[in-house]
């Protein structure tokens, strides 16, 4: 087991997706909140960010949401229902205090924001910059093109091969928290050394 308090959702804000990933988001959330963990993330009213982080609430779980104050200005923020709310100066200031506040990391189904958000954490674990687990939830099999992309730079000798070990694609709600809770703190993978 390991000292995970809090667990980072990266997600889509569009209130326009299937329903299946706004039940997956209310299915991970509820599960966050029952095995004590706290959720961190972009802190908006909309999507399946909202879904997740509002089922967390609902279950009883603490709230975290991070929000530029460009996109607050607009009324998309959701203070009400975190119990810690903060906002930041633009969108790296966010992220890093989505980092900052989190021990883990799950990226359920999203757009660009997201990819570059979940791209960052793998990069930064590559680099050893952290070692937090990190899952990609893939619902409804959205991110098989993302996964296959990842053989392809791996396969072709963009990345090593152990890199696979950095990320765990995740196919249940059930499943990602499963990959949390049993993490090992496992070594960085990266194999350069110091001068």
């Amino acid at each position: 087991m390991t000292n995970i308090k809090n667990i980072c959702v990266f997600a889509s804000a569009s209130n326009d997706l299937a329903e299946v990933y706004y039940k997956d988001a209310q299915q991970l959330g509820m599960l966050i909140a029952q095995k004590g963990y706290g959720i961190v993330y972009g802190g908006s009213r909309r999507g399946l960010m909202y879904a997740c982080a509002g089922a967390v609430k609902q279950a009883g779980g603490k709230v975290y949401g991070i929000m530029p104050e460009k996109l607050a200005k607009v009324g998309l923020a959701n203070p009400d229902d975190c119990d810690e709310f903060y906002i930041t100066k633009g969108m790296r200031e966010r992220k890093a205090k989505l980092d900052e506040l989190s021990d883990a990391v799950i990226a359920i189904a999203g757009g660009f924001g997201t990819l570059e958000e979940i791209s960052e954490m793998i990069a930064q674990k590559q680099l050893g910059y952290s070692n937090k687990p990190i899952v990609i939830l893939n619902t409804n099999s959205l991110y098989d093109p993302l996964v296959k992309f990842f053989e392809s730079i791996i396969n072709q000798g963009f990345a090593d091969k152990e890199l696979r070990k950095i990320y765990y694609v995740a196919y249940s709600p059930e499943d990602a928290l499963s990959y949390i809770e049993n993490y090992r703190n496992e070594k960085a993978y990266v194999k350069y050394k110091e001068n």
